[in-house]
């Protein structure tokens, strides 16, 4: 039965953008219309010379049962996801061309939602947040100019519930493995007077996780208010997460691997006789408001506008049990601590657009301002040292950031086949922070970095055409700049230099009777790329270090093939070759030449494939598989950092059930995860220290990984009146 399956998923060549682009959309049949004004400044359209895909409300509700967003986005092209849970619940998150995910650009309604310090995108702080969304556009590459931070892999744009017409009331609610529960309700009170629209939702998921103490208490709110005419969009929202989640970040290492896969070393100490204790209250707990303005005009020559404020307020801490280290000297002092972080995060944005029938031009921007701050508390000490008002801080840092981002848009249509893409871009960054040694790495700052004040300016063109030969063929070619300004941990770790990219993408598009099918190649070069090194600092960041110069070179084919009026395949196969230039790296005592080596954290080949079967038009069942090939964890490419491939099913099923009198619609869900128990290692990482040997250092090597779960299931029954 599994090499069947592998059979479809390698032979069919298939085009998995779950909606086609030259289709009709549910939410986006007129991309200039009032309520995609929004979103429309930074996604690509139809034309756009960039592979993307965009993904509706639809899709999401199929397999929307409580995990988080990078799981429901697992099956797209050149994406690899991971859970520090194993369930997909809690701290997850995604990778796009072997980029992670601090090198992928998000926003939420163009409002940048990447942390402006680390660049991380925490989904765990958007519990159920998939269920107040209308639509995603995925771009791979550079892609378009965006607000927040360059996209070096990808990026993801969400834009949130449209307007609903009519009143409705929903319930949603889910069980499963790992004693899964999410309840949600969500409500919109449709157009009153065809002017005004309420709209909300309440959630709430708890999970006990896959890895023992990896569990999850979420909480969410949404709420939205609307008023519309003619000529006027108003949209005031905000949406917020509270998340508590056990710390599951650490991994295991190979020997617990294969002994103990679920063990978990987080909040582990020792009583006076040696027994193996837990912290129970070895959690991370954040909470993060946001409140977003949205103006949308139309006028009468031609032009729409967009101006939007936002603000959001995060503030939370993660809690640890530390064991004192025993050197032989002074008695080892156990404590426990709290690390803090309180930021607001705030600006505005806007755009301009204006659509003819020889062009589509648009000029946008965008001005933010970060103010954070990152501190320590002592909470508890073994030897009786700590105060009792529980507020000796350790360390106590800030961390500024002052964007301001201003772009210029244009698609010209020299003829009806033929249309030209430029895209003009202009960042400026200004960042100020104080590092001390707890608030990064543990006990270590790279001198010279304690105090930051850094100025970037970056200019990123990019240009395009897109041939349009019929209804059937098109084809594009583009070439896009980005360069990204270097995180917080990275000046912490000594790795400060900005990174640049140049990117080529070389697309065809066909369209066949009951086959669809896209061809885009692309070549990556980058100069300065930060990548992963595979370690971790103490308070979870991955460490990252400049290299030289390196590429990616890949081919990414998607199609959809509708066998017959019931069945249909969705696939999407992505190979790459990803490479270092001439690595260099320092192994015992010396800096060493590792050659050309293949980049950490970037499998040669994905493949997805969805094979949905619908007997009529109440019933959908699907079975949808995902391989990614081997992988090194190292940039030098040590054996011991290879990671296995492998090659996981899900089965999903929905089905439409009738409740007169009762309801206007309930649908049934089951999703079955992993169907074949497949004992499976999505992510892990890779570390090396130097002991002094002979005359010399004498480096070793360690690996550690984040198991995941085997079969689960989740149940769900969405109930709307």
């Amino acid at each position: 039965m599994k090499k069947y399956i592998f059979f479809v998923l390698i032979s069919t060549i298939v085009y998995s953008q779950d909606i086609q682009k030259n289709q009709k959309l549910d939410s986006l049949a007129n991309i200039f219309s009032l309520e995609e004004v929004t979103v429309n400044a930074l996604r690509a359209k139809d034309n756009t010379p960039v592979p993307f895909v965009n993904v509706t409300k639809k899709d999401l509700e199929k397999i929307n049962l409580a995990q988080d967003i990078p799981t429901l986005l697992k099956n797209l092209p050149s994406v690899v996801t991971t859970s520090d849970s194993g369930s997909g619940i809690g701290y997850s998150s995604i990778m796009i061309r072997g980029s992670d995910q601090t090198r992928v650009n998000v926003t939420i309604n163009g409002v940048p939602y990447n942390d402006s310090e680390s660049m991380m995108s925490y989904w765990v702080n958007l519990p159920d947040f998939s269920s107040s969304i209308e639509s995603i556009q995925v771009q791979r590459g550079v892609g378009t100019s965006t607000n927040g931070s360059a996209a070096f892999g990808g990026s993801i744009n969400i834009l949130t519930n449209a307007a609903s017409d009519k009143p409705l009331f929903e319930i949603n609610n889910t069980l499963g493995s790992f004693n899964t529960v999410k309840n949600s309700i969500g409500f919109s009170t449709g157009f009153i007077n065809d002017k005004f629209e309420f709209s909300g939702r309440l959630s709430r998921i708890k999970s006990g996780g896959y890895i023992d103490r990896s569990g999850s208490k979420l909480r969410s709110y949404f709420l939205q208010g609307i008023y519309k005419d003619e000529n006027t969009l108003l949209k005031i929202l905000t949406f917020a997460g509270h998340e508590i989640t056990d710390q599951a970040w650490f991994g295991i290492d190979s020997s617990a691997l294969e002994t103990n896969r679920k063990y978990n070393p987080a909040g582990e100490y020792y009583d006076k006789m040696g027994n193996t204790l837990y912290y129970n209250d070895q959690d991370d707990n954040y909470k993060q408001d946001h409140y977003q303005f949205h103006w949308n005009q139309s006028y009468e020559n031609g032009w729409i506008s967009n101006l939007g404020l936002h603000y959001t307020y995060g503030r939370g801490y993660w809690e640890n049990y530390n064991v004192g280290y025993d050197d032989g000297v002074s008695v080892p002092e156990d404590y426990i601590d709290r690390r803090w972080l309180d930021n607001d995060f705030y600006g505005l944005l806007f755009s301009l657009n204006q659509k003819t029938d020889l062009y589509n031009a648009i000029i946008g921007g965008s001005f933010n301002i970060y103010d954070g701050q990152h501190y320590g508390e002592y909470m508890w000490s073994s030897m009786g040292k700590i105060s009792s008002n529980f507020k000796e801080k350790f360390y106590d840092d800030i961390g500024d950031k002052r964007e301001f981002n201003v772009y210029a848009k244009l698609d010209y249509y020299l003829s009806e086949k033929i249309s030209v893409y430029g895209d003009l871009q202009f960042r400026n960054i200004n960042y100020n922070a104080s590092i001390t040694p707890y608030s990064v790495v543990s006990g270590y700052v790279e001198q010279g970095y304690e105090k930051i004040d850094k100025n970037f300016n970056f200019f990123n063109p990019k240009i395009g055409v897109f041939y349009n030969q019929n209804e059937d063929n098109k084809y594009y070619l583009s070439y896009a700049r980005a360069q990204r300004e270097p995180t917080r941990a990275d000046y912490a770790n000594g790795s400060p230099d900005p990174e640049k990219l140049d990117d080529f993408e070389l697309g065809w598009q066909g369209q066949f009777n009951n086959f669809s099918l896209n061809l885009n190649a692309f070549y990556m070069l980058y100069d300065n790329q930060l990548v992963l090194t595979g370690e971790r600092d103490n308070n979870g960041y991955e460490i990252r270090t400049n290299i030289g110069e390196s590429y990616r070179l890949g081919l990414e084919i998607e199609s959809k093939l509708f066998i017959n009026s019931n069945i249909n395949i969705e696939s999407n196969i992505s190979l790459s070759e990803n490479k270092n230039k001439n690595l260099f790296y320092s192994f015992d005592g010396e800096l060493q030449s590792f050659g050309n080596t293949d980049l950490a954290y970037s499998p040669n080949f994905i493949a997805n494939n969805i094979i949905n079967f619908s007997p009529n038009d109440k019933i959908l069942l699907s079975l949808r598989s995902n391989y990614v090939s081997e992988q090194f964890f190292a940039q030098t490419n040590r054996p011991i950092s290879k990671l296995k491939s492998f090659f996981i099913n899900d089965l999903n099923f929905v089905h439409e059930i009738s409740i007169p009198n009762y309801a206007k619609e309930a649908k049934l869900k089951v999703l079955i995860n992993n169907i074949f128990d497949v004992k499976y290692t999505s992510y892990g990482g890779y570390y090396t220290y130097d002991l002094p040997e002979g005359q010399g250092l004498k480096t070793y090597e360690g690996t550690y990984y984040y198991p995941q779960s085997g079969i689960n299931l989740l149940v769900g029954i969405d109930i709307k009146f």
